[in-house]
């Protein structure tokens, strides 16, 4: 799309912040108001729109693209995004060990154990391990531990969250980033472990390598949303 307007303001209302376009206000894709509530996110997004070139790229706006994906999705069926969220935890990544060779097994020791940890100290959910990739049941306190956690995030911030665990694969790591307790530069050596252990190994896939750097992108930006929205 050819880009459409020059001024880009961001305008307080009783809805929230809203974004307009030469004075017009920024719609989500279904048509519903666009408000977001705090400034530092509202501006950051309005960053976006003004740093468009003649043609509107919406691939490099991913502040936006959360933010209508809350307004336009979480929002109205919230409970099915936090079931579907809080069942990553029945098969989460850092669950499914290595058993051999034996230095994968204790990088995965190392990286991924004090998460586990973490998740029974602060949400009293305490996962199970196993070695291989055969399923294994998850105790259902556990789990009920993990639903009320992600519960705990508003619409905004399970947009956010949605794009770090489906990217990581752990909803545990993707916890941990979300209140702060892991920087995201961690959380990805984490989740990106087995996939960098093949590499070293095997050799890097330049195809592999700039998928990897996408999502890598993708799951800092979730990251960097979560903060944003909830920046005083």
């Amino acid at each position: 799309m050819k880009r459409f307007y020059k001024q880009v303001a961001v305008v307080s209302g009783g809805d929230g912040l809203r974004i307009e376009l030469d004075g017009r206000p920024v719609r989500t894709p279904k048509k519903a108001a666009f408000a977001v509530g705090t400034e530092a996110l509202a501006e950051a997004i309005a960053e976006e729109w003004r740093q468009q070139g003649e043609t509107i790229v919406p691939q490099s706006m991913p502040l936006l693209r959360l933010a209508n994906t809350a307004i336009d999705l979480v929002h109205g069926q919230r409970r099915a995004v936090v079931d579907n969220l809080a069942g990553f935890g029945g098969a989460d990544l850092l669950c499914y060990r290595a058993g051999e060779p034996e230095d994968l097994a204790q990088r995965q020791e190392r990286l991924w154990s004090p998460w586990l940890a973490w998740a029974a100290a602060r949400h009293g959910a305490t996962l199970a391990t196993t070695d291989g990739v055969s399923h294994i049941s998850q105790d259902e306190a556990a789990l009920g531990a993990l639903h009320r956690a992600v519960a705990g995030h508003d619409a905004m911030e399970l947009a956010g969250l949605n794009d770090l665990v489906t990217i990581a694969g752990s909803l545990v790591l993707a916890l941990a980033v979300s209140a702060g307790a892991l920087d995201v530069a961690a959380a990805w050596a984490a989740a990106r472990l087995d996939n960098d252990y093949q590499a070293e190994r095997w050799g890097r896939d330049a195809e592999a390598e700039d998928h990897a750097a996408r999502l890598r992108s993708e799951f800092e930006q979730a990251a960097r949303f979560l903060a944003l929205h909830r920046a005083d």
